[in-house]
């Protein structure tokens, strides 16, 4: 077995598009690094937030309750997911790189005051068109925060 990085690296998220920092978080990860994603809920969606509330309410309908498929509400989680879709999960590789992520809603106190990173090239600024955070549409499809 491969020796295994122990680097650990913490993303700020806030004003991040969420598919993009998905991407390098999946290369982070499948590279051996630990990664630490906070304040999920202020990442970014592109698009209109309307026909794409409409879009996750109608993609939460799929499945039978109880049996699954199961679909998150939280913005935590939904990033989890999201990153997930991104690494081989299915492959043991895929599966060990997945464990080595760790998502949260803010930012914890063991973690205030740690150097934080951010991605320039994933940044919402880059955007032209209309844009709204993973917190506003988990709200609108049912989280309701602590």
């Amino acid at each position: 077995m491969q020796t295994i990085n122990s680097q650990v690296t913490i993303i700020n998220a806030d004003g991040l598009i969420v598919g993009r920092m998905a991407s390098i978080v999946a290369k982070k990860l499948l590279n051996g690094e630990k990664v630490i994603v906070v304040n999920a809920e202020k990442a970014v969606l592109s698009g209109k937030k309307k026909s794409r509330v409409s879009e996750a309410k109608e993609f939460l309908e799929v499945g039978s309750p109880g049996r699954g498929p199961l679909h998150y509400r939280r913005p935590d989680r939904m990033l989890r997911k999201t990153v997930r879709g991104m690494l081989p999960f299915k492959q043991p590789k895929g599966k060990m790189a997945y464990k080595r992520l760790k998502v949260f809603i803010g930012v914890p106190e063991d973690l205030k005051g740690k150097q934080m990173i951010t991605f320039e090239e994933a940044q919402a600024a880059k955007l032209r068109g209309p844009y709204f955070t993973l917190g506003e549409l988990a709200k609108e499809i049912g989280w309701t925060s602590e």
